[in-house]
């Protein structure tokens, strides 16, 4: 989204966002009123969405104290930059601090538009996160060591207090001029029922980050765990592509068949994929490491495993023609595994990533594949188990339309007891920030191959993206990034995902 110009609330876009786990970003040089007005119309849906409206007037007070305090920090960089001033030497820091306040007030019109020249941004992030909402104001001028120690002293002080009496009546370093709005943001997370985990303020990077984790309303939670639950115990295989499945049944009758290319035409289909790594991984092969990889997949299960898989498929399959919507999920995947495959390959010197990213980057919507096409069986097992729940007919909705959808994918990978590092890509496609360490680099390319897709489709702007999985790559601007994603798309226009080889090489 971008700011000073688009001030329409499109409550499609953010409905679809709320439901894809896609971040709604808000990102002003100068945050005027229109746009704090503008993200309060924002927040409305958000919440009323979440059933969390009771928050509103809580949640809108302490984003506007953090993106009150960012623009402060903003203003105080180019206020020392014009007067040649150094942050960092405790000297300099005591002269530029002494007039910092009444000077950059008395000509505020003038520190802004320097801000502005010299490209210092305020970003505002609400972004739906499995059972919270994750609410970040970000500006990219880090915190100096000292000013951060200041922050985190002023926080700690401030979770003493209980009311706002006692904390006015305690003296404050207003050194900062966050001290008295801090106090009250911290009480606001009280009076919410939140604690002191649930804000933090840190550096990543070029950035400084304020974060402020709200939980979703309890009742809602349990309804969309639960369902989710019933619905991943009735899921034994994913919808799948028939053409795929006659272009396979004609390579194995063939009397001399190529492992290898039948390797690769079951990597095309994200279903045929999930369901024979889940047989591979299953206690029947009891394998001494779990794989996802696909030509050790098919050497280990063998023809036979093969002609088994693909008799089963009129059996157990959850549909019979395809829909657009299904098309639409298989050409994303596709393209999606494309893109990591290249990506990691590209940028990552581990010779085993490109191989996870093709097969991370296929199978990233699980969730969603789920959902794509649901049996009448199926479906009136879950109405009746939401009847027998109390459960509201929305919240099925909600997950078919994409709610949740990477922890019911992450959650059904686990069950077919995939290996740990695609069940955290799966389950962290979305939200890379917080996938466990040892899964970084995979989450990062499947991420940030993820969003180049929604990028080029325009369903998010640049910055929505976020910018330590592209950093992580070496990629640091825009223009890169584009740059990037033209080559991309040219290859996968040219190749296409059929032309994907699982040994590391295109054909």
């Amino acid at each position: 989204m971008t700011t000073e110009q688009e001030l329409v609330v499109d409550e499609a876009r953010i409905t679809k966002a709320i439901h894809s786990g896609i971040p709604l970003t808000i990102t002003s040089f100068t945050f005027p009123h229109a746009i704090e007005v503008y993200i309060e119309r924002i927040l409305t849906i958000l919440l009323k969405y979440v059933e969390q409206e009771k928050l509103k007037d809580y949640i809108t007070y302490c984003i506007q104290e953090l993106t009150g305090n960012a623009k402060k920090a903003n203003t105080k960089r180019v206020y020392f930059m014009e007067r040649g001033l150094d942050l960092t030497d405790p000297d300099d820091y005591k002269k530029g601090m002494a007039g910092f306040k009444e000077q950059t007030l008395g000509n505020i019109t003038h520190y802004l538009q320097l801000q502005k020249e010299k490209g210092l941004y305020i970003r505002l992030i609400m972004q739906m996160k499995n059972n919270f909402i994750c609410i970040e104001v970000r500006n990219n001028v880090a915190l100096t060591k000292t000013e951060l120690i200041r922050m985190h002293n002023k926080l700690v002080r401030s979770r003493q207090f209980e009311n706002l009496e006692e904390a006015m009546n305690q003296v404050l370093d207003e050194s900062e001029g966050a001290g008295l709005g801090l106090v009250i943001l911290v009480l606001m997370l009280k009076k919410m029922g939140l604690d002191e985990d649930c804000f933090d303020i840190m550096v990543s990077g070029k950035e400084t980050i304020a974060r402020l984790i709200v939980p979703l309303d309890q009742t809602r939670v349990e309804n969309l765990s639960a369902l989710s639950g019933a619905i991943m115990d009735e899921i034994n295989t994913l919808p799948r592509l028939p053409e795929h499945i006659l272009m396979l049944q004609e390579q194995i009758a063939d009397p001399k068949p190529e492992m290898a290319d039948i390797g690769r035409q079951i990597s095309m289909d994200p279903a045929l994929t999930a369901d024979l790594l889940k047989i591979v991984n299953s206690a029947q092969y009891a394998p001494a490491k779990k794989t996802n990889n696909i030509s050790e997949a098919v050497r280990t299960v063998g023809m036979q495993g093969i002609r088994d898989l693909l008799l089963s498929y009129d059996s157990r399959k959850i549909s019979g023609d395809d829909t657009a919507r299904k098309k639409e999920l298989w050409n994303h995947s596709y393209k999606t595994a494309f893109f990591a495959f290249n990506l990691a390959r590209n940028f990552r010197r581990d010779h085993e990533l490109p191989d996870d990213a093709y097969i991370g980057g296929l199978l990233h919507d699980m969730g969603k594949i789920v959902f794509s096409a649901v049996s009448p069986d199926l479906a009136a097992k879950i109405k009746n188990f939401s009847y027998a729940k109390g459960l509201p007919a929305s919240t099925f909705e909600d997950l078919a339309a994409g709610m949740n959808h990477a922890e019911i994918g992450a959650r059904i990978a686990d069950k077919w007891n995939f290996p740990e590092r695609l069940v955290a890509c799966i389950r962290y496609h979305h939200d890379p920030l917080s996938a466990p360490k040892e899964c970084k680099d995979l989450v990062n390319v499947v991420y940030l191959a993820n969003m180049l897709c929604e990028l080029e489709t325009g369903n998010v702007n640049y910055d929505q993206l976020e910018p330590s999985a592209s950093e992580s790559l070496g990629i640091t601007s825009e223009k890169q990034l584009f740059a990037l994603l033209e080559k991309l798309a040219a290859g996968f226009g040219r190749e296409g995902s059929s032309r994907v080889d699982m040994s590391g090489e295109t054909r």
